[in-house]
């Protein structure tokens, strides 16, 4: 009799899921690899400093919608979530590779305006663009950029060192990416019923830039340095900031309490919200590519902090018994679900 196994479904896994399932059985082989799967990056060792090393895929049609994405922007975009990861490591990105596969609808116009925008990302981050790969493809555009940084050993922040009672930060705001999407989405729906008409994104020139033109946040990384701050645990905000305070709280083997009311929002965040009745705290939680970063930090270190605008203590961890919980503005708690951009799932 044949052994008859049922089907699993990818889509049913999700994301992180398949992730877990598809690297359960590597195995580490060589003593240069101090940390593999399971971070913001690769670690390395190699001579005096660690080697860090991330890679992202961008599809068209998944990642990226070029009725309203300039290639321009989308080439920038592409090497900065690279780069945000090597900054959720406190490391310095160093070199980036870049691959592309491309469809013949693309011409050479089009390639230039792309590496105008990955150029720029370079100059401005102090990186250099070594290599990568290019071939055809048969739907759309796709593009794979690796990052490599570096930083001594000791310098090295991981997802997994935070401790009970460290209070959990982050920097900037959040939810601005994930409305200025719904923004350019309603706009292109307008637009394929009449395309004379002209997009509304007037007054919304902020988070337009946090989802088509978001930076890494390297001034943190080098303001830790200045205030003599190294955080306990990190991470970059690219899936939500429920699923990024799971990844920690996994990590570390910790629950934590993350407060409502103190979760940053900018304006037009609040408006755009306001205006296509969303609120903002699901923006926020389950938006993600704002590219932030979320962070734990002793108590001790709470009086370098508490007067800089750009970072904002929202929680801080507990016991893991205790789970990993939101607090609303009314004292309740619930349950943190992660609830951002699925990859796997399947789109309607």
């Amino acid at each position: 009799m044949k052994d008859i196994r049922e089907k699993a479904s990818i889509e049913s896994l999700g994301e992180f899921g398949l992730i877990d399932h598809l690297t359960r059985k590597i195995q580490i082989r060589h003593t240069s690899t101090l940390r593999g799967v399971g971070d913001d990056a690769a670690v390395l060792h190699f001579g005096d400093e660690n080697v860090v090393v991330t890679t992202d895929l961008l599809t068209e049609g998944i990642h990226f919608n070029l009725m309203y994405v300039p290639l321009k922007h989308l080439g920038y975009k592409a090497v900065v979530v690279n780069l945000s990861d090597v900054y959720a490591m406190n490391a310095t990105p160093r070199q980036i590779t870049v691959s592309i596969a491309l469809s013949k609808r693309f011409d050479l116009n089009a390639v230039e305006q792309l590496y105008e925008g990955i150029h720029m990302a370079c100059e401005n981050y102090g990186v250099d663009l070594v290599g990568g790969d290019t071939t055809s493809s048969l739907t759309g555009l796709t593009i794979s950029i690796t990052a490599i940084g570096s930083a001594p050993k000791e310098k090295l922040v991981y997802r997994s060192g935070a401790r009970v009672n460290d209070l959990l930060c982050v920097t900037g705001d959040l939810g601005g990416a994930y409305m200025g999407l719904q923004l350019l989405e309603r706009e292109n729906e307008v637009f394929k019923v009449n395309p004379k008409t002209q997009p509304k994104l007037e007054g919304y020139d902020y988070i337009l830039q946090r989802q088509l033109r978001p930076e890494a946040r390297k001034d943190i990384v080098e303001a830790f340095r200045t205030l003599g701050i190294q955080p306990t645990s990190m991470i970059d905000i690219s899936d939500g900031l429920s699923s990024e305070i799971l990844h920690l709280c996994k990590n570390s083997k910790l629950g934590c309490h993350l407060y409502e009311e103190k979760i940053p929002y900018d304006d037009q965040t609040k408006a755009m919200a306001s205006e296509m009745n969303i609120n903002p705290l699901v923006a926020a939680l389950n938006g993600g590519e704002d590219y932030e970063l979320l962070f734990t930090l002793p108590l001790s270190d709470f009086d370098k902090i508490k007067n800089d605008p750009d970072i904002s203590v929202i929680g801080h961890m507990t016991s893991p018994e205790e789970g990993a919980m939101l607090v609303t503005t009314g004292g309740s708690l619930i349950p943190l679900v992660a609830q951002g951009w699925n990859h796997m799932e399947k789109q309607d």
